[in-house]
């Protein structure tokens, strides 16, 4: 290591310069070793390495091949010094798990779709792929790069399957959905009709992880397929749409279901024709009564899909008859990101325009002040469009003291 590498000071105790990376200079936390006898941080010389770089960092002498050794001895003496040193508040690292090896990953699948195997046998392989899966990235890139791994997964997914062979088909859907597909594979799925509806009775399952499993395929399929009208069909399939909207209703307390509750009606709710299927589903009540408890890109999405389904007359009848509706939306108006303004702003311009119990219901939630501090924003020019257009609708449910203060917002040009 260089000389002039001096001991790094961690909360009052000297670091040793051989125990931190050259590329990060942070203490290791597993440390491996490359063709030219140097050892780095795994994370450190894996970005390194991906940004294109193909020489060693210390040496500047080519990488014969980009092969990570694991420094076993010095990842132990790391993990003795974190232990020698825990009066100081340091902490000891893990030991870290290895990525798959190539080899491993192309056994396992080999096993898992060989026909002439036990199913057990085949089951095995597969809950260990799944294993791998879910343990790391590095793992789901080194089984992606197995050529045709994503074709053998979703051969036996919707293999033929008898009550012994059902458990594998499970199984090789979960761990598919950690995979994205290709538009040529969602095409294949979504031109399949009886593939559509196989996954729409599996959200049926009495497995939670199946359900979420199942509707995690469908809104792939449907954001990874260019053709509106293979689109079409899958949200015409009978009971998809009650599907996904019972994961919202009755799963809330798993957050990944929420997380795919969500983004697969929204996929389905883009399908115009089918929308009055969603409102039918009763994805309105649903929507509402989950808001709250979504994330920013997610809240972002239920909201777009809001303002969606108030676009036809019974997405705005369903949406108007929930008491926490209008006051939800006007709270979220400048609370999460300018695209949920926008959708808040779009989703209630829609309901004033229609009812005027929600107009009544947005001035008595505030939205009168919402909508002026959002016209003088940064947000987009789309939500101050749509504020300009709800100020005028709402003129007459103003207050008296309020509308000489606010003819210069709502008549300004668009």
């Amino acid at each position: 290591m260089p000389g002039s590498l001096e001991p790094l000071d961690l909360v009052g105790v000297q670091v040793p310069y051989y125990f931190r990376c050259p590329i990060s200079l942070e203490l290791m936390r597993d440390p491996v070793t490359v063709s030219t006898g140097q050892t780095y941080d795994r994370t450190s010389i894996e970005s390194w390495a991906a940004t294109g770089n193909t020489t060693c960092p210390v040496t500047r002498a080519p990488l014969s091949d980009f092969t990570l050794i694991p420094n076993h001895t010095l990842r132990r003496l790391i993990q003795d010094w974190c232990v020698a040193n825990r009066a100081f508040g340091i902490e000891r690292i893990p030991t870290p798990k290895q990525p798959a090896e190539p080899a491993t990953v192309r056994s396992l699948l080999n096993q898992a779709s060989l026909v002439s195997n036990t199913v057990s046998a085949r089951i095995s392989a597969m809950v260990q792929l799944k294993g791998l899966t879910l343990d790391s990235e590095k793992n789901r890139s080194v089984i992606c790069s197995h050529g045709n791994a994503r074709e053998i997964l979703m051969s036996i997914v919707f293999s033929e399957s008898s009550s012994e062979s059902l458990e594998l088909n499970q199984e090789a859907l979960a761990v598919l959905v950690m995979f994205q597909l290709s538009e040529s594979e969602c095409t294949e799925i979504a031109s399949d009709l009886n593939k559509v509806i196989y996954l729409s009775k599996l959200l049926f399952h009495s497995s939670i992880d199946v359900r979420i499993n199942s509707a995690s395929l469908i809104e792939t399929v449907l954001a990874g397929t260019n053709s509106s009208d293979l689109r079409a069909e899958i949200s015409n399939v009978d009971e998809i749409f009650a599907g996904v909207v019972d994961i919202l209703k009755n799963l809330n307390s798993y957050p990944r279901a929420l997380r795919i509750g969500v983004r697969a009606l929204f996929a389905l709710c883009l399908v115009k024709q089918t929308r009055q299927k969603a409102v039918e589903a009763g994805a309105a009540e649903a929507l509402i009564e989950r808001l709250a408890d979504l994330d920013k890109c997610d809240a972002e999405r239920a909201l777009a899909t809001i303002e969606l389904l108030c676009r036809i007359p019974s997405g705005c009848s369903a949406f108007a008859a929930h008491a926490l509706t209008v006051p939800l939306l006007v709270k979220t108006i400048l609370k999460i990101s300018d695209r949920a303004t926008e959708y808040a702003a779009g989703a209630l311009t829609a309901l004033c325009s229609e009812s005027e119990r929600s107009q009544g219901e947005a001035v008595t939630a505030g939205v009168l002040i919402q909508l002026l501090l959002l016209v003088q924003s940064d947000c987009t020019e789309r939500a101050k469009r749509k504020a300009q257009m709800l100020l005028r609708l709402l003129r007459d449910s103003w207050p008296e003291d309020s509308t000489g203060n606010s003819d210069d917002f709502a008549c300004s040009p668009f």
